[in-house]
């Protein structure tokens, strides 16, 4: 058996065997760091492969007497199981994001109006600037407040306000002219959004 200096040696020479010997060696060790950080026995073994496949590919940048291989392949193995939990995550923000534009399902207790009132309003909200409708959709749909609609949209505070109530100012005309046509809705939206 290689000494550690001998296999570093082979190893950033780029003898395959010492892949092996490394592997042998130190996979132990990187397996169980990538199972403590994911818990998921099957996304450690991934990033054990990921890791042993990343320090081949830049065996060049070890340097033995910055540290130990094992220390070096455990900082990548640390970066890779961190990329997966980040990946993870925005995984589950695109699925909830998607379930969240769903369409709610039908109401059986809503009347004709009701829904004439929302095909209103969607359809309305439709016509409005893309920034408009945005901002209307966080502060009403996602009851984000009016500084959290300026982070989320990197709008300034005064802007995002403008267009909630310009966005609020068309929307109450359109119900208006609905509700004076229609003779039913000209009490307003106040319960439809």
């Amino acid at each position: 058996m290689d000494s550690e200096d001998e296999l570093a040696g082979r190893w950033r020479d780029g003898d395959e065997k010492a892949l092996r010997a490394a592997y042998e060696r130190h996979g132990g060790a990187v397996l169980y760091l990538a199972q403590r950080m994911l818990g998921n026995r099957t996304d450690a073994e991934d990033v054990t492969q990921l890791t042993f496949v990343a320090a081949w590919t830049g065996r060049d940048t070890f340097d033995p007497e910055r540290g130990t291989m094992l220390g070096w392949l455990l900082g990548i193995a640390r970066r890779k199981a961190v990329d997966r939990l980040r990946s993870a995550a925005r995984d589950v923000r695109v699925t909830e994001t998607v379930r969240s534009q769903a369409a709610p399902p039908p109401d059986a207790r809503e009347t004709p109006d009701r829904v004439v009132d929302r095909l209103v309003v969607a359809d309305e909200l439709g016509r409005l600037p893309q920034e408009q409708r945005r901002t209307l959709e966080l502060a009403f749909f996602e009851d984000l407040t009016h500084p959290q609609i300026a982070e989320v949209t990197g709008l300034p505070l005064g802007t995002v306000k403008s267009h909630i109530r310009r966005g609020m100012a068309n929307l109450r005309r359109r119900w208006e002219v609905d509700g004076a046509a229609s003779g039913s809705r000209s009490a307003g939206p106040s319960g439809a959004l």
